[in-house]
C-alpha cells in the first residue's frame, strides 16, 4: 500500500508552498490514482493549513485522509477539528532527538506515546506512530517503542529514515524487528540515493505500507517517488497499489503546483522516459515496441516519442515525416537526415517544424502560411496582465485581447479569442531555455500543440519571452491547420 505525503513532507521542500486549492487538486488526483492514504498536512502549522486539511477531508475521497501530529495532545485535537480520518503521530526515536531536541528520556517517550495513541483511538482516529530518526535510533529502544505503540492500539508503526541515513542492510535488519510487533510502514529519504533500494529492503523485511511523495519532491534530496514505487512493484512483483495510467497526469499536477519541473531523465514521468533518438534504438523500436523499453508507455498514461537529433537515423526520420503525411524518396530522405543531423550538431533542438521546413526545401515545395502573427502588445505591471494580438488568418485580419495570470497567459488567451473555433488545440508541453546570459538574455520557447489526432512541436527565440511564446504557438497552429503542400513549386521564405 501507499501513503502519499506530498501535501505535508513534499511541501517541506525549499521554496514549495501549496495553496488550499492546489492541495485539493492534488488530493483529487491522488484519489484518481487510487492511492489509499493521503497525509493532507500538519494541523499544528496554522489556520491556513487547517483550512486546507479540512477541505481535503471534506472531499469524500476513497482514501484515508490523515494529519501529521507531534507528540502532544493539542496536535491531535487540532487534527480532530479538521475532520480527518487519522493521524500520523511522530515521536522521537533516536537519542539525538530524545535528549537534544525534546529534552526527555526513553521512558517518558514510551509513556507519552501510549497516552496519545489511546487518546486518538478513543476519538475514533486511525493511528500510525512514526519513530522519528529511527534509522539512527538504538534498536532495542525502537523495538520497545513499536511494541508499546501496538499494545496501546496503534494501527501501525513506521520506520523513519528521516535523514536518508540507512543502508539497505541496516533498513532490512531494523524493519524485520519492528514487523514482529504488527503492521509496519517505511518512510525513507534519498540523501544517499538509497530511497528506492531501502523501500524494497523494507518490503522484503515485512513492511506493507510505503510513505512516498509524487515526483520524489521533499526536503533536501527528497523522498522516495510514489510513481516509481508503484510501477516497480507492479512490473517486477505483480503487486498493484495504484492506478498506473493516472501517474503521469498526477506527476504533472504536482510539478505545476510545486513549481518543480520534472527532470528529463526522471524514471516513469520524465520527458525522456519513452523518447528515442538513436538510429539503432529508433529502428529497433519501430520493428518491436518493446525492443528498448521495459514496459509500454501507455501503462503509465504516456506516449512514445521518436526524437530527431544528432543520432537520428533514416527509420526515425521517415517515421516522423509519415506522421505529418509527408512522402519522400530514398534520395530525399538521405538529404533530410543529413540536414537534421547538421542542425542538431550545431546545438539546436530539432522540432517538427524544423523537420517539415527541411523536407519542404529538399523537395522544392513552398508552404502557404494560413495563420501569421502581425502584432503583439502585452502589459503586466501593477494591474491584471493583458495582451492584444493582431493575426492574419487566411485573407482576413483578426484583432483580439485577453487577460491572464501573466503576460504569456494573457497573450495565449488573446490568440484563442482571435482564432475562435479554429483555436481548438491542446498545449501538450511548454519549455523555456535561456540561450544567452545577462539581462538581455535571449530565450527559446518550445511548444507542442495537438489538435484531434495530430501534434506538432515548434520553437521560437526572442529577447521577449511573451513574443517567443506567441510566435511558437501561432506557427504550431499554422502547421496544424495547413494541408500538405503541393510539390514542385518554388520555395519561399517562411
Amino acid at each position: 500500500m501507499l501513503l502519499d505525503t506530498t501535501l505535508r513532507d513534499g511541501e517541506q521542500a525549499p521554496g514549495v508552498s501549496l495553496s488550499a486549492d492546489e492541495k485539493v487538486d492534488i488530493a483529487r488526483a491522488l484519489d484518481s490514482a487510487a492511492v489509499p492514504f493521503v497525509e493532507a498536512g500538519s494541523a499544528c502549522t496554522g489556520a491556513g493549513e487547517r483550512d486546507a486539511i479540512s477541505r481535503v477531508a471534506d472531499l469524500g475521497l476513497d482514501a484515508t485522509v490523515t494529519s501529521f501530529a507531534r507528540g502532544v495532545r493539542a496536535d491531535v485535537d487540532l487534527a480532530l477539528d479538521c475532520g480527518v480520518d487519522g493521524v500520523n503521530l511522530v515521536v522521537p526515536a533516536s537519542d539525538r532527538h530524545v535528549e537534544r531536541k525534546v529534552g526527555t528520556d526513553h521512558d517518558s517517550v514510551l509513556e507519552t506515546t501510549v497516552e496519545l495513541v489511546e487518546y486518538a483511538r478513543d476519538h475514533g482516529l486511525w493511528v500510525e506512530v512514526l519513530g522519528e530518526d529511527g534509522s539512527r535510533a538504538d534498536l532495542d529502544f525502537l523495538d520497545r517503542l513499536a511494541a508499546a505503540a501496538h499494545d496501546a492500539g496503534a494501527d501501525r508503526f513506521c520506520y523513519c529514515d528521516t535523514v536518508g541515513y540507512g543502508s539497505p542492510e541496516h533498513t532490512a535488519r531494523v524493519v524485520s524487528r519492528l514487523a514482529e510487533h504488527g503492521p509496519t510502514s517505511t518512510h525513507v529519504h534519498d540523501d544517499l540515493g538509497f530511497a528506492m533500494t531501502n523501500v524494497h529492503a523494507s518490503l522484503r523485511a515485512g513492511a506493507d505500507l510505503v510513505h512516498a511523495t509524487v515526483n520524489g519532491v521533499g526536503e533536501r534530496a527528497g523522498n522516495v517517488a510514489l510513481e516509481e514505487v508503484a510501477v516497480a512493484l507492479s512490473h517486477c512483483y505483480d503487486v498493484d497499489c495504484a492506478n498506473l495510467d493516472e501517474l503521469y497526469s498526477l506527476a504533472q499536477t504536482v510539478a505545476r503546483a510545486t513549481g518543480t519541473p520534472l527532470p528529463p531523465n526522471k524514471a516513469v514521468v520524465g520527458e525522456n522516459a519513452f523518447a528515442h533518438e538513436s538510429g539503432i534504438h529508433t529502428d529497433g523500436t519501430l520493428k518491436d515496441e518493446a525492443m528498448y523499453e521495459p514496459y509500454p508507455p501507455e501503462l503509465v498514461g504516456r506516449e512514445r516519442r521518436l526524437v530527431l537529433g544528432k543520432h537520428a537515423g533514416r527509420a526515425g526520420v521517415r517515421a516522423a515525416l509519415d506522421e505529418h503525411g509527408v512522402d519522400v524518396s530514398d534520395e530525399e530522405l538521405a538529404q533530410v537526415v543529413d540536414r537534421v543531423k547538421g542542425l542538431a550538431e550545431r546545438g539546436k533542438r530539432v522540432t517538427d517544424a524544423d523537420l517539415l521546413t527541411v523536407a519542404e526545401d529538399v523537395q522544392g515545395r513552398s508552404r502557404e502560411r494560413r495563420v501569421r502573427l502581425v502584432d503583439l502588445q502585452a502589459t503586466s505591471g501593477g494591474g491584471v496582465p493583458t495582451a492584444s494580438v493582431r493575426l492574419a488568418v487566411d485573407d482576413e485580419e483578426r484583432v483580439a485581447a485577453g487577460t491572464g495570470n501573466g503576460p504569456v497567459d494573457a497573450a495565449v488567451e488573446a490568440v484563442r479569442t482571435a482564432l475562435g473555433p479554429d483555436a481548438a488545440f491542446q498545449l501538450e508541453s511548454y519549455h523555456v531555455d535561456a540561450i544567452s546570459g545577462g539581462t538581455d538574455a535571449v530565450v527559446t520557447v518550445e511548444v507542442e500543440l495537438s489538435r484531434e489526432d495530430r501534434s506538432v512541436s515548434v520553437a521560437a527565440s526572442d529577447a521577449d519571452i511573451t513574443r517567443a511564446s506567441v510566435v511558437a504557438m501561432v506557427d504550431a497552429l499554422d502547421r496544424l491547420r495547413a494541408p500538405t503542400a503541393v510539390a514542385d513549386t518554388p520555395p519561399t521564405a517562411d
